[in-house]
């Protein structure tokens, strides 16, 4: 499988073509980043900038430096200054080229699209971001794809948990019922537990008048005290001062 290029062109200065200080920050910037001492690199560009912030080097290989220390947000920023600066087609195509390297390395991948796409407007014989760009199509339908799954399974979760929810509500509920059917005690008629109509004169207590409730209060009294005597006369057991009878 072919590799994926993620690295840009160094652009090299023209002799006479920037203060002696600049150019010698860049081509000091250049030594470290073929020396793969990024950070270092980093800073001698960033040098150069303050000296020029017009420098184009110094922009587009800050863009590179910092591509290879995985800031690729950084990187697109130098990067889409550098094309913005640029002042023909084949430095354009490179920072474009550039600038897509590093939204694929960021999963960014409508971004890196069109920067191949725009590459390729100013270079279309540029194989590598012929490349790039279908390896950025193929990997942008695949996060489609891995979306539409993801989000399926999590319908999927959320329907078995709704339908987990119902089980549980449903054995809850039988439960329930069971106990309350064993609390129940059964019924003499067929009801189906359902209260029956009351109609008059029947299923009613017969009605006592005061005179014979006062009467059976009274026979109850009378029964109970002569419980009570027949208590007192029994001779307790071992007492002498007692007589017998």
């Amino acid at each position: 499988m072919r590799t994926i290029l993620v690295t840009g062109m160094i652009i090299v200065m023209s002799i006479g073509s920037y203060a002696q200080s600049e150019r010698s920050l860049v081509n000091r910037g250049n030594d470290l980043y073929e020396e793969k001492k990024f950070d270092a690199a980093e800073i001698q560009y960033r040098k150069a900038l303050k000296e020029n912030e017009e420098s184009l080097p110094g922009r587009f290989n800050l863009g590179n430096s910092l591509h290879k220390q995985g800031k690729f947000d950084q990187s697109v920023t130098e990067f889409e200054t550098a094309a913005a600066r640029s002042m023909d087609t084949e430095t354009l195509s490179k920072a474009m080229y550039n600038r897509g390297n590093s939204l694929l390395e960021a999963k960014q991948y409508d971004g890196a699209i069109t920067s191949y796409r725009e590459a390729l407007k100013q270079n279309p014989g540029d194989l590598d971001a012929k490349y790039n760009l279908s390896y950025a199509l193929m990997k942008r339908q695949q996060q489609q794809q891995d979306q539409k799954d993801g989000g399926q399974d999590q319908k999927d979760q959320k329907d078995k948990q709704k339908d987990d929810r119902k089980d549980q509500q449903k054995d809850k509920g039988d439960q329930n019922k069971q106990d309350q059917n064993k609390n129940t005690p059964p019924q003499d008629n067929q009801n189906d537990g359902k209260p029956q109509p009351e109609r008059d004169g029947e299923n009613q207590p017969p009605q006592m008048s005061k005179a014979d409730a006062e009467r059976i209060l009274q026979v109850l009294k009378d029964a109970e005290k002569e419980v009570q005597k027949k208590l007192r006369a029994k001779p307790q057991q071992g007492s002498r001062s007692e007589r017998d009878w």
